[in-house]
């Protein structure tokens, strides 16, 4: 089972996240490490949100969103989890 973890960015995110860049790829590393996070990323044109993919359970997600850097140091203005139903592909 897939989850979708889904951040809505700031407007100056990109100004905003070089100090905190480091620990919030060490914190998806660990995570990707564990086989917990699949793929990650923002979406550009305009830096407005970002998607976490994962195969794992949602309380991990929402771990991972609760203790990352991005979100405590105010770079997401909001964040959800959802189950995503993959139909193709693994």
């Amino acid at each position: 089972m897939y989850q979708v973890l889904e951040y809505t960015l700031v407007h100056d995110y990109l100004e905003r996240r070089a100090a905190l860049r480091e620990d919030h790829l060490a914190l998806a590393r660990a995570a990707h490490e564990r086989g917990e996070l699949v793929l990650a990323g923002a979406l550009p044109d305009p830096y407005d949100r970002a998607l976490l993919i994962w195969r794992a359970p949602r309380e991990v997600v929402e771990r991972f969103a609760q203790h990352d850097p991005y979100v405590t140091n105010g770079l997401v203005a909001g964040w959800s989890v959802r189950e995503w139903n993959v139909v193709i592909g693994d």
